[in-house]
């Protein structure tokens, strides 16, 4: 069977180097994998079975020792010299059972079903509470510790009273109507001042039958000034003119500031509406 197996790896060797050099080293390789294959296992076993008996050989070259007598010389003994003595064994030490002293029976006795009244001695004023009534040994010492009295100063006490703490006022706050106690107005009144809106209004380039409106609105600033004017209307040639004709009344006359429920004057929002018609 190996033979027809090498004549066939021959044969495909032979076709597959066809008209190619055979000199070169892997058509020689192909040939002889078989034997190189085979030779390197035996050198492989060779060399395990060197590795595992060389162990043996030199052990069975080692000869013992013999001493003139015929006997083995046995090699020489090692003393254990002790440099400190060892360390004793350590006891716990023992109790000293406290002082035997007169003691009653201070116990809670457990309920049973058919208990019996003990009988009632009567307890010397010397012993103290315990586990079992013993009346004839040493009277008990009497406790003599007195507790240390407290020290109570003579100093008083501060009375501090606690501050408030009242938080900052912003000094941009605008408040609105409802934290108003008095509305801001016009120096001479809201009637002087409307008057003076419908003197000063320029109505002279508007030409329609309807009637116009808008809504001005501004701050009035704390020191009667007023800031932020804005007009509200469809037209905005009509805004743009009752701006104007606010602005410059407000100029010529200043305005009392409102006031929030502390009686303090504030910048306050107000509302002018203004409705016409143009002719």
């Amino acid at each position: 069977m190996k033979h027809i197996h090498q004549n066939q790896e021959f044969r495909f060797n032979e076709v597959l180097f066809e008209h190619r050099n055979k000199e070169y080293g892997a058509y020689a390789l192909r040939n002889e994998s078989d034997r190189i294959l085979t030779k390197a296992l035996f050198v492989g076993v060779s060399l395990l079975a060197a590795i595992s008996i060389t162990p043996i050989v030199i052990n069975a070259f080692k000869t013992p020792a013999v001493s003139d007598t015929g006997g083995y010389v046995l090699p020489p003994p090692v003393y254990i010299v002790e440099t400190e003595d060892p360390p004793a064994d350590v006891l716990p030490p023992k109790a000293t059972p406290p002082p035997s002293v007169k003691q009653f029976d201070n116990t809670v006795p457990t309920p049973t079903k058919n208990a019996v009244e003990p009988k009632k001695e009567e307890i010397p004023d010397d012993a103290v509470a315990g586990f079992k009534n013993d009346f004839k040994a040493e009277p008990a010492k009497p406790n003599t510790y007195t507790p240390p009295a407290p020290v109570i100063g003579t100093g008083t006490i501060p009375s501090v009273k606690p501050q408030l703490i009242v938080p900052e006022k912003d000094p941009n706050e605008i408040v609105g109507a409802d934290g108003l106690s008095v509305e801001a107005n016009f120096a001479g009144g809201i009637e002087s001042f409307r008057n003076k809106v419908i003197n000063n209004f320029d109505g002279s380039g508007f030409e329609s039958d309807d009637l116009m409106r808008t809504t001005v609105t501004f701050i009035v600033e704390i020191d009667g000034t007023i800031s932020n004017i804005k007009a509200n209307g469809t037209n905005v040639d009509f805004n743009s003119e009752a701006m104007r004709t606010v602005r410059a009344i407000s100029a010529k006359g200043k305005w009392t500031p409102g006031k929030n429920k502390k009686g303090e004057s504030v910048r306050s929002y107000f509302k002018f509406p203004i409705s016409m018609k143009l002719e």
